[in-house]
């Protein structure tokens, strides 16, 4: 069956990995997904993650983040879907949790958090958002 949502996908495998309390989960790889996980890792959610050949197809492994037992990311939830996409501009980016969590927003200058967007005066597409 083919995969409609790839990134809500790689967000959905963090959180039940997140709540099965799991060092790495494991994820097909494409761009997007790895841009992603590069603002993650910047914005301190994820420890990092790692290219690794899963049965002939590349695929990402991600190690996750605990502090003092409790996951590093406390929510996370895809905000533009394919049925439903959702754009911003650079001065009406959302914040979550009012800048205690980051919105993950895909812009022409690449895939940045919105603090980075908001400090190159780009908007774009908003992906996701993490707290």
């Amino acid at each position: 069956m083919a995969l409609t949502d790839p990134l809500g996908d790689l967000l959905t495998r963090i959180r039940n990995g997140q709540r099965a309390r799991k060092d790495s989960v494991l994820s097909p790889a494409s761009k997007l997904r790895a841009r992603v996980l590069d603002v993650l890792q910047r914005e301190g959610y994820i420890r990092g993650y790692s290219e690794e050949d899963l049965a002939g197809h590349s695929g990402l492994r991600i190690e996750l983040k605990y502090f003092e037992g409790q996951p590093a990311i406390q929510h996370v939830a895809r905000v533009s879907k394919p049925g439903r996409r959702v754009y911003s501009g650079s001065k009406d980016l959302p914040r979550v949790r009012n800048g205690l969590g980051i919105t993950i927003v895909s812009t022409p200058r690449g895939v940045l958090s919105d603090a980075e967007a908001r400090e190159q005066n780009v908007g774009g597409e908003v992906l996701a958002e993490v707290f």
